[in-house]
C-alpha cells in the first residue's frame, strides 16, 4: 500500500497540509502544470468547489477524473 505524503498548502490565507498517495499529487502535478498554475492554486480551486467532502477527498476525485480525460 502507498504511503500518503503530506505537503502544506496556503487556502485563502490560511496554512494547511493534505496528506493524498503519491500517485493522486502526480496527477495534480501534472494538472496543474497543464492548466499553468501552481498546485497550490489548483487545490485553492478544488476547494472553492468542494462543497461537503472533505479537501482530500475532493483531490482525490478531482485526480480521478482527470486521469480519465487523459
Amino acid at each position: 500500500m502507498p504511503r500518503l505524503q503530506k505537503r502544506s498548502v496556503s487556502l485563502t490565507g490560511h496554512a494547511t497540509s493534505l496528506a493524498l498517495e503519491p500517485e493522486f499529487w502526480a496527477v495534480l502535478d501534472a494538472a496543474a502544470a497543464a492548466e499553468g498554475v501552481s498546485v497550490a492554486q489548483l487545490i485553492v480551486r478544488i476547494d472553492e468547489a468542494r462543497a461537503d467532502r472533505p479537501l482530500a477527498s475532493a483531490c482525490r476525485v478531482f485526480a480521478l477524473s482527470r486521469a480519465g480525460r487523459d
